[in-house]
């Protein structure tokens, strides 16, 4: 049995964008310890580092005309490191990206206002309504662009049936909106709509066939720009407060099952789209993952204090 006090050392011998989420998430410490902590983000590490690549157009990029896509990553990171957003490097971040960057693809409309693709707005949107953007122009294209079938997919139309990926990146969006200006009757209901998306596959199974529908998502990465993986789907479960039941639990057996004997958890993945992201962050596939062990761990314990609904 690995040592969970050792576990927890490790995780806290890190950048403080892990630390200060490892003492909410995991040691449960008080606010103002994790508060303390999380002060941090903006001005040390990881978080400073990616907030000083940020050119004067906005962009995290020198490309004006192309540096939207790494522009979208280096934000969604960012609310992953998840600084303060009222710390006054990163209201002058976002001030940048609002006041400079337009879509010219899309007649100059506002980069909150999102392109036309659910995977790159669903980031957006997450990104926008963490840090206090204006998003309620992109967040009605996202409830209007909804499927049938609960989710969403970035080849939609002509495709009617919503892609994992796509819908991930939406529901962290519509999660993130409402934790920063409150529940909507519109919001929730496009929540559970998706949720159900998700639970009725059991997190990686097609409903058709009821086979796997990719194998790589019981293998984990970090950043996790657009791809769905189970740890992904139940760490937003998580998040939104989802009372796990039978439907999340061969998706969190196949979590508990990479486990290594020392506590750690690997990382499994390294995705062609983390070339984008400006700021190295573990990049040795097959080395122990802070970032995945940190996600890992508050997941399982999600799902050990619920008990499943039968």
């Amino acid at each position: 049995m690995a040592d969970q006090s050792a576990v927890s050392a490790w995780l806290l011998d890190a950048d403080p964008s892990i630390r200060w989420q490892v003492l909410r998430d995991i040691l449960h410490e008080p606010e103002e310890v994790v508060a303390a902590e999380r002060a941090r983000v903006a001005r040390e590490g990881w978080g400073a580092a990616l907030l000083a690549l940020q050119t004067p157009d906005g962009h995290w990029n020198d490309d004006t005309q192309h540096g939207w896509m790494p522009t979208t990553d280096a934000l969604h990171l960012l609310m992953t490191l998840g600084p303060d957003p009222a710390d006054a490097h990163v209201t002058r971040a976002i001030d940048l990206v609002k006041d400079r960057i337009t879509w010219f693809q899309l007649d100059g409309r506002p980069f909150f206002d999102g392109e036309t693709e659910a995977c790159i707005n669903g980031r957006i949107l997450a990104a926008g309504a963490y840090f206090g953007a204006d998003v309620d122009r992109l967040l009605a294209l996202l409830l209007n662009d909804q499927l049938d079938d609960g989710g969403w997919n970035c080849e939609a139309p002509p495709s009617t049936r919503s892609s994992f990926n796509s819908t991930i990146c939406v529901l962290e969006g519509l999660l993130a909106y409402e934790q920063a200006r409150g529940a909507t009757p519109a919001v929730t209901q496009s929540r559970e709509r998706a949720h159900a998306y998700l639970l009725e596959r059991h997190m990686l199974r097609s409903l058709t066939s009821g086979e796997v529908i990719n194998q790589s998502w019981a293998r984990f990465s970090f950043p996790v720009v657009w791809y769905y993986d189970v740890l992904r789907g139940l760490d937003y479960l998580r998040s939104a407060g989802v009372a796990p039941d039978e439907r999340v639990a061969e998706a969190v057996s196949l979590v508990a099952a990479r486990r290594q004997p020392d506590g750690f958890w690997l990382l499994d993945e390294a995705r062609r789209d983390q070339s984008r992201i400006p700021v190295t962050f573990e990049t040795e596939v097959g080395a122990p993952s802070r970032w995945n062990t940190l996600r890992a761990l508050r997941v399982l314990e999600w799902y050990a204090g619920n008990e499943p609904a039968r």
